[in-house]
C-alpha cells in the first residue's frame, strides 16, 4: 500500500487587516517556527523526515507571492528541495483579492472557497499559481489540493485545462468538500473525475464509531497505526496522511507542541520499520484501480481511549 505523507504549506496573517506589517512575522513563525527548542515549523519537519528517510508530498500555497514578492516563495520552495521532497500545488484563493493588479475583476469580493469561484476564475486562479509556483523554482505541478478541501467539479475541470491531472482535494470529514461529486463517500476509494485522477485523503472510523480525518494533529499514534493496518488488509492501495507547516507547534506560538511532535516522530519510525509492507512516497503517476471498499477503516476503542488521555495530558 502506497502511504502519502502529505503537508499543506501556508501562511495566515491571523485576518486581512494590516497585513504588510503583520506578514514578516507571520512568515517567521509559520515558516520557520524558531524558539529556545529550535525551529519546529518547516525546518523541523524536514528533518524528521530525513532522518527515518521518507519521502513526502508538499502542496505550497502561492499567491500570497503576488502580494508580498516572489523571494518568499523561492525560500519555502528551496527549503523543501534542498531537503529531496516533493514540491506540489496548493490554492488558498482568499488571497486573490489582496493582489494588485486582481488576477480577474470578480476577484475584487473575497471568497473564502475555491468552489464559490465559477469555471473561468478557477482556471485562472489554478493557472495563476502554478506559475507562481515555477517561478519560484517549484517545477511544473503535477498534483493539486484546494485550500480547506474545498474542491467542486468545475475545480477538475480548471485542473485538465491547466494540464494538472492527479488531485488529492477530496476529505469525506468536510462537508464543502466535493459538494457536487458524485462519489461513494463511505470509503477512501480512488476516482477519475472527467481528466483528473483523484486520491482523497484518508479517513477512518475511531473506536466510537466516529469518522476522522487521516491528520497528524486529529490522530492518536495508535489510531493512525491501525488505521492503516486496517486499510493494508482491507486491500486499500493508498493511504493519504495530511498535516500542515504549522501542527507542530503550539496555538499563538512558536513553542513546540511536544503531543504532535512524538506523533509524527512515531509515525515515521513506524513506517520505517515497516518499509516491506507500507511503500511511502509522492503520488504514484499512472492511474491505481479504483477501490471499492465496504467501509472507512477502523481501529480499536483502545487506539482512541489513548488518544483522549494523550490530549488530556496536554491540556493539565
Amino acid at each position: 500500500m502506497r502511504v502519502v505523507l502529505s503537508f499543506d504549506i501556508e501562511i495566515w496573517c491571523g485576518g486581512w487587516e494590516q497585513l504588510d506589517q503583520k506578514f514578516p512575522a507571520a512568515f517567521e513563525r509559520y515558516i520557520y517556527g524558531r524558539s529556545e527548542a529550535g525551529a519546529y515549523a518547516l525546518p523541523k519537519t524536514l528533518e524528521i523526515l530525513q532522518r527515518h528517510q521518507l519521502q513526502a508530498v508538499f502542496f505550497i500555497e502561492p499567491l500570497f507571492a503576488a502580494r508580498f514578492g516572489l523571494k518568499y516563495l523561492e525560500e519555502i520552495v528551496g527549503l523543501i528541495k534542498a531537503a529531496g521532497q516533493d514540491v506540489q500545488l496548493h490554492l488558498h484563493p482568499e488571497w486573490s483579492d489582496e493582489i494588485t493588479p486582481l488576477p480577474f475583476p470578480g476577484a475584487a469580493v473575497k471568497r473564502q472557497h475555491l468552489f464559490q469561484y465559477d469555471l473561468e476564475e478557477q482556471t485562472r486562479l489554478i493557472g495563476l499559481g502554478k506559475q507562481l509556483l515555477q517561478q519560484a523554482g517549484g517545477g511544473q505541478a503535477q498534483v493539486f489540493r484546494a485550500g480547506s478541501y474545498a474542491a467542486n467539479a468545475n475545480t477538475y475541470k480548471a485542473l485538465a485545462a491547466n494540464g494538472i491531472y492527479l488531485d488529492s482535494s477530496l476529505n469525506n470529514c468536510f462537508a464543502n468538500s466535493g459538494q457536487d461529486i458524485p462519489r461513494d463517500n463511505t470509503s477512501n476509494a480512488t476516482l477519475d473525475i472527467g481528466e483528473v485522477h483523484c486520491v482523497p485523503v484518508s479517513v477512518y472510523q475511531d473506536g466510537l464509531g466516529c469518522r476522522r480525518p487521516a491528520q497528524i494533529s486529529a490522530a492518536g499514534n495508535d489510531e493512525l497505526k491501525e488505521a492503516m493496518e486496517s486499510a493494508l488488509a482491507q486491500g486499500q492501495t493508498d493511504f493519504v496522511v495530511v498535516s500542515h507547516n504549522f501542527e507542530m507547534l503550539k496555538a499563538k506560538t512558536s513553542l513546540p507542541d511536544r503531543l504532535v511532535v512524538n506523533r509524527f516522530e512515531n509515525l515515521c519510525a513506524f513506517l520505517a520499520a515497516q518499509a516491506h509492507r507500507f511503500d511511502v512516497g509522492p503520488f504514484r503517476s499512472a492511474r491505481s484501480p479504483s477501490l471499492v471498499q465496504a467501509a472507512f477503516p477502523q481501529v480499536s476503542r483502545l487506539a482512541t481511549t489513548r488518544r483522549y488521555i494523550e490530549q488530556l495530558r496536554r491540556r493539565f
